[in-house]
């Protein structure tokens, strides 16, 4: 597999995963998920495994505070 089929730009997964650029970069920044670096442009390049890994993780979390909150209201 290629470089380019196994690794998403900045822009690229921000569209993949329905969020902005600057999301991204303030996830990366608090150590939510960490992209690939570039060491010679510094570059930000993210792995579709990781993305992918990282949305299912995202989507249980989101279930889960959906039932916390379906538990406080009944």
């Amino acid at each position: 597999m290629s470089f380019a089929r196994k690794y998403l730009s900045i822009k690229q997964a921000a569209a993949v995963m329905g969020v902005t650029t600057l999301t991204l970069r303030n996830w990366d920044k608090n150590g939510k998920l960490r992209p690939y670096r570039n060491p010679i442009n510094n570059y930000r390049y993210y792995r579709v495994d990781q993305i992918e890994t990282f949305l299912r993780q995202m989507e249980g979390s989101r279930e889960r505070y959906t039932k916390l909150k379906i538990a406080d209201i009944s």
